[in-house]
């Protein structure tokens, strides 16, 4: 089994993204944490918001997690780095929507 195997299995649920699924481009951090995300139309979800989008296949590229009781998005492991959610910039939560 190779590591991106491995990383997928730590995910609860890896939902069927649609077609005109949006992607995430930006993190909204507060004290270091993560609390929404910026989609790629612009618009700042928050955190369960964006659990509940990804589950219901509004956002690609994304499967769901937990710790505890809270769940929360991971990065479906494609061999592609750059678009892994920890390395996406960090965005103000004011920013447009």
């Amino acid at each position: 089994m190779d590591g991106q195997e491995l990383a997928k299995q730590t995910l609860d649920q890896i939902p069927q993204a649609d077609t005109n699924a949006k992607r995430i481009i930006g993190l909204v951090k507060e004290g270091g944490r993560i609390t929404g995300y910026q989609l790629s139309d612009d618009t700042i979800v928050e955190k369960q918001q964006a659990v509940n989008m990804a589950k219901q296949g509004q956002i690609a590229g994304v499967g769901i997690a937990h710790r505890g009781d809270t769940e929360y998005l991971k990065s479906i492991p494609n061999g592609n780095e750059n678009d892994n959610l920890s390395n996406l910039p960090a965005v103000s939560p004011n920013a447009p929507s």
